[in-house]
């Protein structure tokens, strides 16, 4: 936490006004806002909930195909899922996040209705690339910014060139409000009837009216309030994990076979996970000698067309994703780790390479 949370819990518990909405869920609809640039904002219990809202918004209906980046967390595809949509995976470019140019043969190819391109890791992807793809096609992007918020690309932050972006506030993102996320969207039309379809579609009257199927999606003021004092202190986080994964690769990057994370040239990444590739040597072998010490560490993404889910499921590409989960690690990231805990780490990792 960064220090002004309790004290914007207490002003809430003091309002009486604990759950669903108030003034705390405005206030980090207005922040979300004024730090992405994006003209409108929801807050939701989750970034799954804002992805599914988001195809909704979108027309995906039943049997309708929606393109999702293939290496990512399940959260970006499942909710496909939930609209009795077809998942259509795209593999990654040698930058890791989705491939432009396999997106396209996938568009002309499938009809989608949507795109979801999620940017991995903090890392942006070639984000305009894809949306002047997507416009010429005239087919929906959804930015899964769940991972990069704060994230730049060509100074514009990530989330806001769809139609609709989406950031999580689960708690191991960048920030957290102990859950949540926030669907953001460039007309205050569509956020507008995402709220209404958060807060179970409640139709206008005295009474409790519905005339179609709603969800109880909406954030709760108490974890809104979280979530404001989080915001005072996203770009101070954004640095201290840039921070971090340059002590890594200080202290790694001689090491030829480990390969960092790259950053697009016109990007600015979160750096939300320091992450590596290594050529010969086994992660997860890295991994169990991390974990002897104590120290927690990750594979990278499973890709989804890999997962006993999505067997069966269409994939453009697929080598590259699944070459990244044979050969890469997440190495704790935590912005409370001090520089002797990374040289610590650092020289486990190394020696698990002799």
């Amino acid at each position: 936490m960064g220090g002004s949370e309790l004290k914007y819990v207490q002003k809430a518990f003091e309002s009486n006004y604990i759950a669903p909405l108030g003034e705390y869920v405005d206030r980090l609809e207005r922040e979300v806002c004024a730090f992405s640039g994006s003209p409108a904002a929801a807050a939701l219990c989750s970034g799954t909930a804002a992805i599914h809202l988001a195809l909704r918004l979108s027309g995906v209906e039943r049997g309708d195909r929606v393109v999702v980046s293939t290496f990512t967390f399940i959260a970006s595809a499942s909710p496909v899922l939930y609209m009795d949509a077809v998942p259509v995976f795209v593999d990654s470019d040698e930058k890791w996040n989705m491939d432009p140019e396999l997106l396209e043969i996938a568009i002309r190819k499938e009809k989608p209705k949507a795109v979801i391109v999620a940017h991995i890791y903090g890392q942006p992807a070639r984000i305009a690339e894809i949306a002047r793809i997507c416009e010429s096609y005239d087919v929906t992007l959804i930015e899964d910014a769940a991972e990069s918020m704060g994230a730049l690309y060509d100074s514009v932050h990530t989330g806001s060139f769809g139609r609709f972006g989406i950031y999580s506030f689960n708690g191991n993102k960048i920030i957290t409000a102990g859950g949540g996320g926030v669907l953001v969207g460039s007309d205050e039309r569509d956020i507008s009837r995402a709220r209404h379809l958060a807060t179970q579609a409640r139709e206008d009257e005295l009474w409790y009216e519905h005339a179609e199927m709603g969800y109880n999606y909406r954030m709760s003021n108490v974890a809104a309030a979280i979530g404001v004092g989080q915001m005072e202190v996203l770009r101070s986080r954004i640095e201290r994990k840039r921070a971090i994964f340059e002590s890594y690769r200080e202290l790694l990057g001689d090491i030829e076979e480990i390969s960092f994370m790259p950053e697009e040239e016109r990007a600015v990444g979160n750096r939300w996970l320091s992450t590596l590739t290594f050529e010969r040597s086994d992660p997860f072998e890295v991994m169990r000698r991390l974990d002897e010490n104590g120290i927690e560490s990750r594979p990278l993404w499973k890709p989804m067309h890999l997962q006993p889910l999505f067997s069966g499921a269409k994939v453009y590409g697929g080598g590259v994703s699944e070459t990244l989960f044979a050969r890469g690690l997440c190495l704790p990231s935590g912005t409370a780790m001090e520089r002797a805990d990374i040289e610590r780490i650092a020289g486990i990792v190394r020696g698990a390479l002799r």
